[in-house]
């Protein structure tokens, strides 16, 4: 499983990915984030799935890339990287499903190239094809997607700022940590503001998060504390005296 979060707010885009890799009992870290940066022409991939399906549509984009293949709007960046999946499909889904394994690649692709009014999130399904992220849903989240939904769900929408986003993107991938043993340090975080074309990347390790990590735990429990408590008087009123 993985960890991979995009965010979208009026100032620009937030992207947080875990780097955790599980095969069977062996556990290794590797990049998921892959970054495409030239003149007016900034994006970033990121997946969850299949490792050799990822790297093997990595390369082939890279390669349309390298070869002078130009983009003016993301969208269309994102249609070539959809045909760079089907032709790994074509390549490898049968002999990947004979040997019991199931054919799956998800991404999330953000940025700003030349003659895109904004900068724009979207989300690639496995058959290639994809939905754009509007203001009523400011994030996406692919792979372990379940524990940290609620804190970006309130408090995050489209006027939050960049600094809010990073803060809490990482308190939702800290709760998803917590709760999966699948999910994992070192993490790679790259940000874009809005009309910069350019997109800065940095990694964490664990050592470098872990008091926001202990002091979020704290506050947790210091507001837990604070909420009144008579709305339970009701139903304790119920129990025998000790």
């Amino acid at each position: 499983m993985t960890y991979c979060l995009a965010i979208k707010v009026k100032e620009g885009l937030v992207a947080i990915a875990d780097t955790r890799i599980t095969s069977g009992t062996d556990t290794t870290s590797k990049k998921k984030i892959y970054l495409e940066q030239r003149d007016h022409h900034s994006l970033f991939v990121m997946t969850s799935g299949l490792r050799s399906v990822r790297d093997k549509a990595v390369i082939y984009f890279k390669e349309l890339l390298d070869d002078g293949l130009e983009f003016n709007k993301l969208y269309k960046a994102v249609n070539a990287f959809g045909q760079q999946i089907r032709r790994v499909a074509d390549e490898d889904k049968q002999s990947l499903e004979k040997a019991g394994l199931k054919f799956n690649l998800t991404s999330i692709i953000g940025g700003q190239l030349k003659d895109d009014e904004e900068h724009k999130l979207f989300l690639l399904y496995p058959e290639g094809n994809w939905v754009e992220l509007d203001e009523g849903a400011p994030f996406i989240i692919i792979g372990n997607s379940g524990h940290g939904k609620p804190i970006l769900n309130r408090t995050l929408d489209s006027d939050s700022s960049m600094e809010l986003a990073l803060k809490t993107g990482f308190l939702s991938f800290d709760s998803t940590r917590a709760s999966a043993n699948d999910v994992d340090f070192p993490i790679d975080v790259v940000l874009y503001r809005k009309n910069s074309f350019a997109m800065v990347e940095h990694r964490y390790e664990k050592n470098d998060l872990e008091n926001v990590s202990c002091l979020w735990a704290k506050e947790l429990k210091a507001a837990l504390q604070r909420i009144p408590e008579d709305w339970m008087e009701t139903v304790f009123k119920k129990l025998p005296e000790k």
